[in-house]
């Protein structure tokens, strides 16, 4: 991120890691791009990749949630998933292309229970009526096995480790915005992405 952002024609703003892009303009701008290369009888491949890679990411932070759990029982079917963030950026309620979305799906496919909580974000009626929705974060993680940030709400980024009540001391940060130090100070495993595990014993 450094080396790529030192270039002022690229900047550093939008290289961080994460859970893959979302919302309504660049999804759509991309595919619009392609389409219009394939009208033209252009193989576009660069952007078939850029679609595929985003598409992978979306999945990474329940990999990493799985890779938690199989160091317990490798099972998610029962297992509480405290999700903070639903929105596809901070600072606003927009859902579409959502990484979260993807999260929320494979974690109901494989049996686990999701408690969710965005400052703003809501889900549409009818949409995952499985999840339930929690008025503030550690409401979420009260009781919960797994807590998985993948929205950086500036709320978030001061956890107050004495404050999640979780079961179990499992974090995975999609965003890479917690102080993992000092969470594993307080007995956390922290995954992000791109890092190694701040607690790997």
């Amino acid at each position: 991120r450094r080396g790529i952002g030192s270039d002022p024609r690229i900047g550093h703003s939008f290289l961080y890691a994460g859970p893959g892009y979302g919302g309504s303009c660049f999804p759509k701008d991309v595919r619009a791009l392609h389409a219009t290369a394939e009208s033209l009888g252009v193989d576009f491949g660069i952007l078939r990749e850029v679609e595929a890679a985003n598409e992978r990411q979306k999945s990474v932070p329940v990999s990493k949630l799985r890779a938690l759990i199989d160091r317990l029982d490798g099972s998610l079917d029962g297992v509480s998933v405290a999700l903070w963030g639903l929105a596809f950026k901070p600072n606003t309620d927009d859902i579409r292309d959502a990484p979260a979305l993807t999260v929320i799906a494979e974690l109901l496919e494989a049996g686990a229970d999701v408690r969710l909580y965005d400052p703003v974000a809501a889900l549409p009626t009818g949409m995952f009526d499985a999840v339930t929705v929690c008025g503030e974060p550690y409401e979420a993680t009260a009781g919960a096995d797994v807590l998985v940030l993948l929205t950086e709400w500036t709320e978030f980024r001061n956890v107050d480790p004495a404050l999640l009540g979780m079961r179990r001391p499992l974090i995975v940060d999609a965003r890479n915005v917690l102080d993992a130090e000092t969470l594993a100070e307080h007995g956390f495993t922290v995954a992000s992405i791109g890092r190694p595990l701040n607690n790997p014993a």
